[in-house]
């Protein structure tokens, strides 16, 4: 199936917020919204989250369509936290993980759509429920749960380090 302008076109910014994201996690351990890749992971992912809502291959809004919701939510939620509770260090906390679940929430269709169109000759999977998605799925699941721990321990000993304003 051929992708249509609008999905080639939330397949590009998408893309482009994951790559912004991974930069953002080598660099500082988070997705930092203080930087241009974390800005640019913001915007994509809001972009992608949004263009999402006008693509559907089986008509209707579907469970993409409500995790596209809940993804754009979370980053409002992170944005909130961010910059009108920036002094708050348990604020950080939140920032961190809810921007870590929406890293996490994106690479759903991600994973799901790319195992079932590629190769075009004969794609890896055949639908969501196809095992070579699920155990992929529950691998990025792990890699969310240490990297989550991770930046808590991180935060932690950040938050230890500034003074309370």
């Amino acid at each position: 199936m051929a992708l249509s302008s609008i999905g080639i076109f939330h397949t590009i910014v998408g893309l482009g917020s994951l790559v912004a994201a991974i930069i953002s996690y080598v660099q500082w351990g988070r997705i930092n919204l203080s930087t241009s890749w974390g800005k640019i992971y913001f915007y994509g992912t809001s972009i992608t989250a949004l263009t999402a809502l006008a693509i559907s291959k089986h008509g209707g809004f579907n469970a993409g369509h409500g995790l596209s919701v809940v993804v754009f939510l979370l980053l409002l939620v992170s944005l909130f936290l961010h910059y009108q509770l920036g002094n708050s260090k348990t604020a950080r906390y939140f920032e961190n993980f809810l921007l870590s679940f929406t890293f996490f929430f994106s690479w759903v269709p991600t994973v799901n759509e790319t195992f079932t169109r590629l190769p075009l000759s004969h794609p890896l999977a055949t639908g969501p429920a196809d095992p070579v998605i699920t155990r992929t799925l529950l691998l990025l699941f792990i890699l969310f749960i240490v990297g989550s721990v991770y930046q808590f321990i991180r935060q932690r000993k950040v938050n230890h380090q500034v003074p309370v304003q």
